[in-house]
């Protein structure tokens, strides 16, 4: 199931109506065509007091390229970086506790442009891929651009004795290496696909 977030409240994909509803509270909609899809997407953006939409369809793939030609389509990677001592790598931007990620360059692939990222925004180089994460796909708005921001995580491995710098100009503030279950302060102010990209390798 694809799970797409709009600041905090999210829009599901799935094809079972019935094991959906059943478990779920929120606004329903079964997938009839492009034109109505992209009505309902900017409706569910304005209606804040509803916090999950839940659009069924049995090919979910196909529905979901729909909802992406509703939106200017971003790719982005990222790392979820640990030391061998279990600690990870957290930092503050734009005052949110948030993982480094960024945009792909042109011709770059997802696992060059996550170690870029990564350096750029922490200052540490000894880095290596160790798996894909998942991905995680949010929403946002430029001036009167709608965007949909896909960002394919990886865990990453520091091997170096370097202290992270964050990069300023990308408003990064702050920096920290973080054990597992010492996160208290991450979930009270970061977003939640960052929690997803923790709760999945168990972090929380």
């Amino acid at each position: 199931m694809y799970k797409v977030f709009f600041k905090d409240r999210a829009v599901f994909f799935g094809d079972d109506f019935s094991k959906v509803f059943g478990k779920n509270n929120g606004l329903f909609y079964k997938y009839n065509n492009l034109q109505e899809l992209t009505e309902l997407v900017h409706v569910f953006n304005l209606l804040n007091r509803i916090d999950k939409l839940f659009i069924i369809h049995n090919d979910i793939i196909n529905v979901f390229e729909e909802f992406k030609a509703c939106f200017t389509y971003v790719e982005a990677a990222g790392g979820l970086v640990l030391k061998d001592t279990g600690e990870f790598l957290i930092m503050k931007r734009d005052g949110y506790w948030d993982l480094p990620k960024g945009k792909l360059e042109q011709g770059e692939g997802t696992e060059e442009a996550a170690l870029r990222e990564v350096s750029e925004e922490t200052g540490l180089n000894n880095l290596a891929i160790v798996r894909p994460v998942l991905s995680t796909y949010h929403t946002y708005e430029v001036s009167d651009d709608f965007i949909l921001k896909k960002t394919k995580w990886y865990e990453m491995v520091f091997s170096g004795n370097e202290k992270p710098m964050p990069q300023t100009e990308e408003n990064i503030t702050d920096i920290k290496w973080v054990a597992p279950g010492e996160t208290d302060f991450i979930r009270k102010k970061t977003y939640p696909s960052v929690l997803d990209v923790l709760y999945i390798r168990d972090l929380l």
